[in-house]
């Protein structure tokens, strides 16, 4: 499993509950938070496989911007 971290603009909890249903179902994808403290709105992920590139998509199919870090 690996960690990776991308910047969003995933700012509070209605943002949360909109994306959740798209990164919840990617299969790869073991585990997700976001760090709403952070002023970059760091997206945590853990990957079962070298998926990344089906997260961005997810979270920007829900409408948020989003960066690899």
């Amino acid at each position: 499993m690996e960690n990776f971290k991308f910047k969003t603009n995933i700012n509070c909890q209605g943002c949360l509950k909109t994306v959740t249903p798209h990164l919840n179902e990617l299969e790869d994808l073991e585990s997700w938070d976001v760090d709403l403290e952070n002023s970059d709105k760091i997206l945590t992920v853990n990957l079962k496989s070298d998926f990344k590139e089906a997260v961005v998509q997810a979270v920007k199919k829900a409408g948020f911007d989003i960066e690899r870090l």
